[in-house]
């Protein structure tokens, strides 16, 4: 039997992972890029229990965590000092730190040791339902399935008509790495808040760590070169880390899109085609690598791939719509609460964090078994 042929536009995250555990099924997959090279941006990324489930099912765990930082907890401290909410991690419920680019290049091996015919400088323009990637030099390319992981401004996405809405927001947030000295913590995630003002600390990996400047678009706070004695002014108790802030990325603005539907035909969207959402719970790689995970255990079931996409959507969305509604919530309630009513908002978190409901709400995405986990040749 001839192996079944996969085209995929985006080697992001998703796309690879996708692309990998297509490939370790059998499938014969070809990941279009549209960079001339396979490159990551960023700093560091949290990986929650789902995402490193997805790792180990493709084989790609060990190289992508080999300099993660083990994180014991995640606090919330607010403008006074105080101690919102802290949520613990455990050996069977983990979050790990690495470096960005060490979880790219893990899944670059592995789809390449997998067989994945990658292109670079390949733009693809379009999908058509029968299942064919349209390239933006006019080549079309026919297979049994065709994905969709181009990013949050997908043109597969929109040429399946899959766009609902799109909430650009009101704030923006912008990662770089700092120095490591002794005396930082070593496995202690800590988010503090001041107004709409955001800084969160990472330990990250030997020599540095991990940084998350958040402001509302267009606040002087968002220039670039960072002005760090504004920070400074704005987190007096962590001047040190302000000053040791590196320039190496860029203010990106917090997006939200939700889509009318995910796949259609032998056409389907992952990651942030399909639910880019605000980066408040470290959850957006994880869903898309748990979604990709169940796309492939979907399509590989049967014959019928426009029944399993169905299928899949149906299954999977419920978990991400919540995930991605709570991330949002999140950050609505940082950036458009009233400076003025700080210390309400801090009450009104600290009393929440309490509750079952918010533990639930919270850990729904990391709690979550992905489809294929465990699944036969993983």
């Amino acid at each position: 039997m001839a192996k079944r042929v996969a085209e995929i536009a985006g080697a992001g995250l998703s796309g690879l992972m996708l692309a990998a555990r297509l490939a370790q099924l059998g499938w014969s997959v070809n990941l279009h890029e549209r960079s001339k090279d396979l490159r990551m941006f960023g700093a560091g990324i949290w990986l929650w229990e789902n995402g490193l489930k997805c790792l180990k099912v493709v084989g790609a765990y060990d190289d992508a965590v080999a300099n993660a930082k083990v994180i014991k907890e995640w606090r919330i401290v607010d403008h006074r000092g105080k101690t919102l909410m802290t949520r613990p991690y455990t050996p069977d419920d983990k979050m790990l730190v690495p470096p960005r680019a060490d979880l790219y290049q893990a899944l670059i091996d592995r789809v390449e040791e997998l067989g994945v015919t990658i292109f670079t400088s390949s733009v693809a323009a379009a999908a058509k339902p029968e299942g064919v990637l349209v390239m933006e030099n006019g080549e079309e390319r026919p297979a049994d399935l065709v994905v969709g992981a181009d990013g949050n401004g997908s043109r597969i996405r929109e040429s399946i008509h899959g766009s609902r809405w799109a909430d650009y927001g009101v704030e923006s947030g912008i990662r770089m790495m700092i120095d490591h000295r002794d005396g930082d913590p070593e496995d202690v995630v800590t988010e503090y808040w001041n107004g709409p003002w955001r800084l969160l600390y990472n330990p990250c990996t030997g020599g540095q760590d991990y940084i998350f400047l958040g402001a509302p678009i267009g606040d002087p706070r968002t220039r670039l070169p960072v002005d760090k004695e504004i920070w400074k002014d704005t987190f007096p108790d962590l001047s040190d880390l302000i000053s040791r802030l590196q320039e190496a990325s860029r203010w990106d603005r917090v997006i939200n899109i939700k889509c009318r539907t995910w796949s259609e035909g032998r056409v389907a969207i992952i990651g942030d085609a399909a639910h880019a959402m605000p980066p408040n719970l470290g959850q957006a790689a994880n869903m898309a690598f748990t979604n990709a995970l169940a796309l492939a255990a979907a399509v590989d079931e049967g014959t019928d791939i426009p029944r399993a996409l169905a299928r899949w959507e149906q299954l999977q969305r419920p978990v991400t719509d919540h995930v991605q509604w709570f991330s949002y919530a999140y950050g609505y309630l940082v950036a458009k609460w009233p400076r003025s009513m700080q210390t309400l908002r801090s009450d009104l978190v600290r009393q929440m964090a309490k509750s079952d409901w918010f533990t639930e709400n919270l850990n729904r995405g990391p709690w979550h078994v992905p489809d294929g986990y465990g699944q036969s040749g993983s």
